[in-house]
Order: structure tokens, then sequence, then C-alpha cells
């Protein structure tokens, strides 16, 4: 084999190692689809346990925006004495890379405020949005500033938290009542709403005959945007109590999901003739902060303070877990992963039969409202204070564990020998 063919071969092999090593990014607000699920299937659910200490941890600010990761950088933004930082780490090691600091109020109100929004990673920049309108679009390698502008809308009483949605040269915000869109390269405006209070959630996009169109919230409606003209296509009346629509929709189809918590309940529409028809309605439930996820025909979210399965079809409720709280949610190979609102990181079939654990651990301390991320054999997870957790679930990690007979931090089962190794075995095959 000649010098160039050799050169050819090893090039090619970098390539795609690294299309392997970032093939399950999580670089968006509830994941690549913005539906709370990942594709990754390599990953070992049994190695949630107490005995696997964190990989990595870092401090990054009161606030509750989770933890995006692409090209093998982790984001995130939390507020540090009434200015926002948003830090980027090596999402293997947790080295700081970079971070930037801005003012910004720290906006506490009946709980510790802070940030809300998730940063968006999307063709080598980074996009924020603060709580009260500050729009930022950061270079990934290095966090130099690309442009920023101020989304001068009436914010909502606590504060912006929608994240920020690419939807082809355009970057929406859940700004206004009905949307902002701005030019991605350039932050200039495309299109804006009337300047009124928007509801807390991300915008969710969805392309069907040739039309792109975002669904979001305000705080009394879902309405149904035209990506490229910000013209309102339709609007259904959702009246949450003190305006808190913060759930994500739900959209399967010419179906679409809905739920608010205050004792609102949820709902499930249908859309005919080009208007939404509701097809049931009940309080099974009432997610206030969480968004939930939906497989193979069933929905699992949060119900005021506990983990619930409803039918999509029906919405008759299957099971209820307590132990979760106010706890938030994602999924990955059919399995959840729940993060409870006191720090414990649950490990669950998504089965409608029963709430079926897996496996679990006390990752971090004090209260958690921020959504789990799981990116590439590692699930990240903080607290409303801003301690920062990266729990390494790699499948290499879980054979190295097996093959050696080592214990501990590698293994659910202690340091008891053979047998435990043939227990994680068996474990694993029934998962």
């Amino acid at each position: 084999m000649n010098k160039i063919s050799r050169q050819r071969i090893t090039g090619l092999f970098l390539v795609c190692l690294a299309s392997f090593v970032f093939a399950a990014d999580w670089p968006r607000w509830r994941g690549p689809n913005g539906d709370g699920i990942s594709t990754e299937k390599d990953w070992d659910a049994l190695a949630v346990n107490d005995g696997n200490k964190p990989l990595w941890t870092a401090q990054v600010g009161t606030g509750f925006s989770a933890i995006v990761v692409a090209q093998g950088k982790a984001v995130t933004m939390g507020n540090i004495k009434n200015t926002d930082v948003v830090f980027c780490f090596d999402a293997q090691t947790g080295k700081e890379l970079w971070k930037y600091e801005y003012p910004e109020s720290l906006g506490a109100k009946n709980y510790d405020g802070g940030t809300h929004g998730t940063p968006t990673i999307a063709d080598g920049k980074v996009y924020v949005l603060s709580k009260f309108g500050k729009a930022f679009c950061f270079s990934l390698a290095d966090g130099k500033v690309i442009w920023q502008k101020e989304l001068k809308m009436k914010a909502p009483e606590w504060g912006f938290a929608g994240s920020p949605v690419i939807v082809g040269d355009k970057v929406i915000y859940n700004v206004s009542d009905r949307g902002v869109a701005l030019n991605k390269t350039t932050g200039q405006e495309i299109w804006a709403g009337e300047n009124k209070p928007s509801g807390y959630s991300t915008a969710v996009v969805e392309t069907k005959d040739n039309q792109t169109v975002v669904y979001l919230f305000d705080g009394d409606n879902l309405r149904c945007v035209n990506a490229d003209t910000g013209v309102a296509l339709w609007s259904y009346p959702w009246k949450t109590q003190y305006g808190v629509n913060a759930a994500d929709p739900l959209v399967i189809g010419q179906e679409i999901f809905i739920t608010g918590g205050y004792n609102h309940g949820c709902s499930l529409l249908k859309i005919e003739a080009g208007q939404p028809v509701k097809l049931w309605e009940n309080k099974n439930m009432r997610s206030q902060m969480s968004g939930p996820v939906v497989i193979d025909g069933y929905i699992y979210g949060i119900d005021d303070n506990q983990l619930v399965c409803l039918d999509w079809k029906t919405g008759e409720k299957k099971w209820q877990e307590k132990s979760v709280g106010k706890g938030s949610l994602m999924a990955a190979d059919g399995k959840l992963i729940v993060l409870g609102e006191k720090g414990k990181l649950f490990i669950a079939k998504a089965i409608p039969e029963k709430f079926d654990l897996i496996a679990s651990m006390q990752a971090i301390e004090d209260y958690c409202w921020t959504m789990p991320t799981l990116a590439n054999g590692k699930i990240y997870v903080r607290n409303a204070k801003g301690m920062l957790v990266c729990v390494d679930v790699s499948q290499k990690k879980a054979v190295r564990s097996v093959e050696t007979g080592e214990r501990g931090a590698e293994s659910p089962f202690g340091r008891n020998g053979r047998g435990r190794n043939e227990i994680t075995l068996a474990k694993k095959r029934d998962c």
C-alpha cells in the first residue's frame, strides 16, 4: 500500500470515528428533534447507581438552563450576582473551554431565579436568550460574539423561558404573542408578533404540505404560526393560571397533545380542515414545567408532583409514580431517564403496564427542575443552585467492569467477584 493510499484510509477512518463519537449529540432543548427522545443506544442503564461517582462536576450559577452537547462540548448557563454566564466545557473532562458574561437580573420571585432558557448549538454557533430578552450568537469554538440583539418585548411574569429554535435561515424565539424570528447569521429581525407576553414553552417545528409552522404558547393560547411569515394560522384557547404554559406541545401527524399545571390538565387536539378540534381532555396530566415524551402510543410525563403514563388515544391513566415529585424527563432506547426534584436519577422501562425501575442513584443534591441530558454515553444533570454533574454511563465502562471483575464506580453491585458479574449480565439482558 502506497503512502497516499494509507493517508486516505487514515483520513476516512478519522472522519468515520468523529461521526461515531458525536452521533448522539444533544444540541438543543429536548434534543435533535425537539421531542425529548434520544436515538442513543450505546449506553448502560445499570451504570446509574450510587457507586458510580461523577466523571466531573462544575458550578454554573443559579438557574434552570439544561445542558446541550455537540462536537465534544457541553454548554449551559446560569446567573452569578446578577450576571448571566454562558459556560462551555469539554464534554468528556469538564475542562472549562470558555465563558461569556453579561449583566442580567437574577429575577428571583418566589423561587431562586436565574436563567431559564437552554442554549442551542447549530452550525458551529451557540444561540442563547436571557430571561429578559437579550439574544446572543456565539462561536462554539471560542465563545466570541457573532451578534447580539435585545428583543424589546414585554416579558411574562417570571421572564422568558423558551429556548432558541433554528428553522432554515431563521432563529425563532417564543417572545411576543406569536414569536420573533431573526436571521440566524446576522441577527436582523425577519418578523415579530405583537408586544404581548409570551408563554414559557419553546417553539415546536413541523413541516407538512410544503409549509413549515411553529407551535408555541402565550399565557392563554396555543398558536400555530407560519415560520416564514409569522402569520398566525390558528389559535386554541388554553388559559393556565398565572399564564404558565411551559410544557412544549407534542405533535404526531395531525394530532397535538398539550398540558398545563395548576390543576389545568391535558388535551389531545386534531387538525381538521386546518383548525384544531378537541378529541379528549382531562386532568390526568398537569405538567407545570417539564414537557412529556410519547413512545409507542403512550405519554410519559409529570402530573403535578408525580410521574404518570397515559394512553395517547384515550387519555386514560395507566400508572403513576410519586417518588419523582416535580421532576423532569427524557427518553432513550425504550427507557425513561427521569430526574426527581430532589436530585435522584431514575432509569425505568417505557412501558404502559407499570413503573418498571431498572436503576437509580442520588445524582445530585438540592432541588432540580431541569431536564437531564444523555449524550455520547454521559448523563448531565444540574440543580437550581448551579451544581452540574456529569455521570459516565458508557457501555465501555460496563464492559470493562465485567471483563476485569473490577467494582465500585464501574459496577452497580459492589466488589464481590464473579457471581455479581453474572448478575450484571443477566440484568442487562432483561433490559
